[in-house]
């Protein structure tokens, strides 16, 4: 199990303890650059994000949408790689200990080294780890992929997972219960998805672990209207349209910040 002095064990516990939900952005790591996205975290951190959600850029990002895609793209083809971003991690934690959790896939990690990549990542000040295409039983099949203690494994429930599918996943999962709120990949909605308190309800009947509510959150309204039913809501595509959008702004971490803000405070009103 990670140590108990995890960032992301001791934010959550600091929010259930003063009633609060978590607000938890999602950014790709060098889009536009590794030196912007240290700025960006740092604004996120300043306008009161709870966790940051660093997407390792992979050539094929097969759960995301066009946004994030064309994010993963962009900082694959400026030059960002597994080792760099783990070298940005460091110059991350000179400035914030905002919790950070590395939004994956697979392959990245398992070229790099599974175990290597969790010991250097956690070394370098990374928090928690979401590999979004290992699923928690395939892992404990194979011993070469199993979760080593030095990050908290983010685990990922979807409307479409059976009643003793969600008990099994939430009884190994660690840090928080991602819920992909809705089918399909990621990318903002005009509204957001139906059941969410329901399935919310059943996967807290199973576990104490913090459950956070993503896909499709874009707005303060909806932003408050999940974060009612959840211990905290996930804003990714939106974010990452607008970084592509000031991209080459020297504003940029400014612009992130000014629209993150009224995301913040609709879940901090509650």
């Amino acid at each position: 199990m990670p140590a108990a002095t995890n960032r992301l064990d001791a934010r959550f516990a600091q929010l259930r303890a003063n009633g609060k939900r978590a607000f938890v952005a999602y950014i790709c790591a060098g889009d536009p650059s590794l030196e912007a996205t240290v700025e960006i975290v740092k604004a996120l951190d300043a306008a009161g994000a709870d966790v940051v959600e660093l997407g390792l850029p992979f050539s094929d990002p097969l759960a995301d949408g066009i946004v994030n895609q064309l994010a993963a793209d962009r900082a694959i083809r400026g030059g960002t790689t597994t080792v760099k971003v783990i070298a940005m991690i460091k110059e991350i934690r000179k400035h914030s200990q905002v919790p950070l959790v590395l939004f994956t896939y697979l392959n990245p990690v398992y070229t790099y080294g599974y175990e290597r990549f969790h010991q250097d990542a956690a070394a370098a000040g990374a928090d928690g780890i979401l590999v979004l295409d290992l699923p928690a039983d395939e892992a404990a099949q194979n011993a070469e992929l199993k979760p080593t203690p030095e990050l908290a494994h983010i685990r990922l429930i979807a409307p479409t997972t059976p009643h003793d599918r969600v008990a099994k996943i939430a009884a190994v999962a660690e840090g928080f219960i991602y819920y992909v709120s809705r089918e399909g990949v990621t990318g903002a909605q005009t509204s957001i998805a139906t059941g969410i308190a329901e399935m919310v309800a059943q996967i807290k009947s199973t576990t104490d672990v913090p459950v956070c509510v993503g896909f499709g959150i874009s707005n303060p309204e909806q932003a408050a209207t999940v974060a009612s039913m959840a211990d905290g809501v996930v804003v990714g595509s939106a974010i990452v349209k607008l970084i592509e959008k000031h991209g080459q702004s020297a504003a940029l971490a400014s612009e992130v910040a000014a629209f993150v803000k009224p995301l913040v405070d609709a879940v901090k009103a509650l």
